[in-house]
C-alpha cells in the first residue's frame, strides 16, 4: 500500500502524512549512523494543531513504518488508537513547553558523544569556530534515571537555553524548527565529538582565547544567523 493510500484510509492529513514518513526516514538515518542502535532513543515532531507524532514503546528507529507511530497530545496521551509512546515522551514534552516554537526533537545515543560525559569532557567548550559560531557549544546536563520524571527534569533548565545537549551516561537531545533541523544538529553533535574524542586521544586540548571566540561570534550577524547560541546567553553556566 502507498503512503497517499494509507494516508486515506487513517484519514491522515496531508501534514500527518508527510510527518509520518519523515520520521521513519529521518529514523533510519540515524540508525544507519549509528546514533541509534536497536530500540534505543525517540524521534518526534509537533503538528500544527500541536499534537505529536513520536515513536511507539520498543520499536527498532531503523525499521518504522508510517502507521506504526504513536499520535500524543501535549499531556502524553495517545488521541487515536495507535501505539503508546516511548517511555521516555517526557523528555520530548518538557522540550515542546519550553520551547513552542521547535518542531522536532531526536533523542539518540550517538557513541562518541556519550564516551566523552563518561570521562567528563565539556562539549560546551569554545574549540571548533563552525560550533562556535552557530549553536556556541553542546551543555551536559547530569545524570538522571531513564524512564522516570527524574530525566525531563534534568534537562529543564538547558532546553532553554540550548538546541543541543548531552546527558551524563545516557544519550543526545537535539531540537530543531522541523525535523531535518534536528537531525542536522545531531549530525554535528556527533562530528564535534568525534573530533574531541581524537583531539583528547592526541594530547592536551585547547580551548580558542576570549577574544578569538569573541571575533566568532561577531560573525554571526554578518551571516545573518540568529539561532540560539549557548555561548551569547551562557547557557548552563
Amino acid at each position: 500500500m502507498t503512503l497517499d493510500e494509507l494516508a486515506k484510509q487513517k484519514g491522515w492529513s496531508d501534514e500527518e502524512a508527510r510527518l509520518r514518513n519523515a520520521l521513519c526516514e529521518i529514523g533510519k538515518l540515524c540508525y544507519q549512523r549509528n546514533y541509534i542502535v536497536g530500540a534505543d532513543g525517540n524521534l518526534s515532531a509537533k503538528l500544527q494543531d500541536g499534537t505529536i507524532l513520536i515513536t511507539p514503546a520498543g520499536a527498532m528507529k531503523g525499521f518504522l513504518s508510517p502507521g506504526n507511530l504513536a499520535h500524543i497530545d501535549m499531556h502524553g496521551k495517545v488521541v487515536d488508537a495507535g501505539p503508546k509512546p516511548s517511555t521516555e515522551v517526557g523528555i520530548h514534552l518538557i522540550c515542546y513547553r519550553e520551547r513552542p516554537e521547535m518542531k522536532a526533537v531526536l533523542h539518540c545515543h550517538p557513541p562518541h558523544a556519550v564516551a566523552l560525559t563518561l570521562v567528563g569532557i565539556d562539549m560546551q567548550l569554545p574549540i571548533i569556530p563552525e560550533i562556535i559560531v552557530t549553536i556556541g557549544g553542546i551543555p551536559t546536563a547530569p545524570f538522571a534515571t531513564p524512564g522516570t520524571d527524574e530525566l525531563p527534569e534534568s534537562i529543564r533548565a538547558i532546553v532553554k537555553c540550548s538546541d543541543t545537549l548531552v546527558m551524563q551516561n545516557h544519550g543526545s537531545v537535539t531540537l530543531g524548527t522541523h525535523l531535518m533541523d534536528a537531525y542536522k544538529k545531531l549530525d554535528m553533535l556527533e562530528h564535534t565529538a568525534k573530533i574531541l574524542w581524537l583531539a583528547h586521544s592526541l594530547g592536551h586540548v585547547k580551548p580558542l582565547p576570549p577574544d578569538a571566540v569573541k571575533k566568532l561570534l561577531a560573525t554571526r550577524q554578518a551571516l545573518g544567523i540568529q539561532t540560539v547560541n549557548t555561548l551569547e546567553n551562557r547557557c548552563a553556566r
